[in-house]
């Protein structure tokens, strides 16, 4: 990060001090994102919604820079202050448009149009919640609840809940991740946003404000260090996995899918006799019939002989020329098929398409031909070795996957996945980050394995070893403990976060209707 970017977070903040309404000139009337004229060297609000939204993308991976969070949360709080309902939809929408735009253009690489109807959707929904803040001295009480509902809303819809974008992808390489382990990615976001409140309230000289502010983060972070943990079993698993190399950016509809099995049957050539696990990504057997049936099933039963290994594998199966399966498939080291686990979250417009009719008009051949089946029961895989928690590639950014496979009786946690088609590394250290999320939430060892990168074990503490490269062809190692015993987070969800969210924002209404002719964060 260096010395560039302490300037430039010295800069906003000395930005972020000039902005309350009296001092930057902000209006409640005319032009709601217009500076007074009369003041010409002020930022006009504009800019600033737009630095805020670019501090927040530069927090999360591939960036991680996860200071900026704070700096940037401390402009949305005073872009916030005193203005009206449509203003502050105004602002908070085009914060988060500046957030979506950079971190989410992974999109591109499935549908243009796509990508821009799902940017100005959660945009506009981020504006939403962000415009139930209050405008006076709850507002700062309010802030943290908002940004929980508006990322609690987005992971459940539309199209199936798009987690994606949340501030505690970027907290995960910071001082806060612990946090997780009590209230998932909801508290770990929340406690984010009030220590970014705290640092406006400090640039305000709002010493009762920042040091409850503070005072309340510091206690949940502290508190997260004595929360359960879960514990070892005392069985450990040694566990290879396979990453068969290969180009980046490529679809599966322009690629051979047995060049893609060969590379992954060749990489398996250096796995040791004997492990306890081989695992493989997901997407990496695609057949016309259920793999059981299949030659390719055949090949991994005398694989699975050979290496005298448990065989996980991810497997694409079609059902007719409309639909397909997505699932894990086990392979005893016997060579027999035991169990198998069919992906339930799909990722929209990769692996089914919404407003197809529509978008079809504009995108044609370049939308996904078919539409992934929804697969149903628990999160997890029975091996001779034990239950594991399965979350396929999307699902590893919902944390409810990961629980349920726990709750289950998961003792670690897998991902298979497959980020080949997309270019560059956005989503590859997105999942990284949020396997490293699911590891701490869940008390568990967590593995993720893709076909050109990155495959990593990730440990209970969200420590990531053996990460591969991108395009590289690869076999790991590792000895991992299985774990029982529930977290806080495990136990609880997200339910009580978001209902306590409900409450935090009623009482904000409160106060600030009590307390608006006095407000400290805002007088001068």
């Amino acid at each position: 990060m260096g010395s560039g970017w302490g300037r430039s977070a010295s800069m906003a903040a000395d930005m972020a001090s000039e902005l309350t309404t009296e001092e930057a000139g902000l209006r409640d009337d005319g032009d709601p994102l217009a500076a007074d004229p009369a003041r010409p060297g002020r930022w006009k609000p504009r800019g600033l919604c737009v630095l805020a939204g670019v501090l927040l993308a530069a927090s999360l991976p591939p960036w991680g820079f996860w200071p900026a969070a704070f700096v940037g949360i401390a402009l949305v709080d005073r872009l916030l202050a005193r203005q009206r309902a449509a203003v502050r939809f105004r602002r908070g929408s085009l914060v988060a448009l500046a957030l979506f735009a950079p971190t989410m253009a992974w999109l591109k690489d499935m549908t243009v149009p796509g990508y821009g109807i799902a940017v100005l959707l959660f945009a506009a929904i981020a504006g939403g919640f962000l415009a139930l803040c209050p405008p006076g001295a709850g507002r700062r009480l309010a802030l943290p609840a908002a940004w929980l509902l508006a990322e609690a809303f987005r992971g459940a819809w539309p199209f199936g809940g798009v987690p994606l974008s949340i501030l505690a992808v970027g907290q995960v390489g910071g001082p806060l991740a612990g946090v997780a382990r009590v209230g998932g990615t909801m508290l770990l976001g929340a406690v984010t946003v009030v220590v970014g409140v705290g640092l406006s309230a400090l640039l305000d000289r709002s010493w009762r404000a920042a040091g409850g502010a503070l005072l309340v983060a510091g206690l949940v972070v502290v508190g997260a260090t004595a929360a359960p943990h879960g514990s070892p079993t005392g069985r450990q698993l040694s566990v290879a996995f396979v990453q068969g190399g290969g180009k980046q950016g490529t679809r599966a509809i322009n690629t051979d899918p047995r060049k893609v099995f060969d590379r992954h049957m060749k990489a398996s050539r250096a796995v040791p006799v004997g492990m306890d696990l081989t695992l493989w990504p997901e997407d990496v057997v695609d057949t016309k019939t259920y793999v059981v049936d299949a030659e390719e099933g055949d090949e991994l039963a005398a694989l699975a002989r050979r290496k005298h290994t448990t065989l996980i594998v991810g497997v694409v199966e079609d059902e007719g020329d409309a639909q397909f399966h997505n699932a894990s498939e086990v392979w005893n080291a016997q060579g027999t098929p035991i169990d198998r686990y069919e992906k339930v979250h799909r990722v929209p417009f990769g692996e089914w398409v919404p407003f197809r009719s529509l978008l079809e008009h504009f995108a044609g051949d370049s939308l996904p031909q078919r539409d992934a089946i929804v697969g149903k029961g628990p999160a997890t895989l029975t091996t001779p070795h034990g239950k594991l928690a399965v979350v396929i590639s999307w699902e590893v950014f919902f944390g409810s996957r990961a629980r349920d496979g726990v709750l289950h009786g998961g003792e670690v946690v897998v991902n298979p996945t497959n980020g080949s088609s997309f270019t560059g590394t956005l989503v590859q250290t997105q999942q990284i980050a949020s396997s490293r999320l699911r590891a701490i939430e869940t008390g568990r060892w967590v593995v993720q394995i893709a076909p050109t990168g990155f495959s990593a074990f990730v440990t209970p503490g969200g420590h990531v070893l053996e990460r591969t490269g991108v395009s590289q062809q690869a076999v790991r190692t590792h000895v991992v403990a299985a774990r029982h015993g529930f977290t806080l987070y495990t136990r609880l969800g997200d339910g009580p976060f978001v209902l306590g969210a409900l409450v935090l924002l009623l009482a904000a209404w409160v106060l600030d209707r009590r307390g608006r002719p006095t407000d400290p964060a805002t007088a001068t």
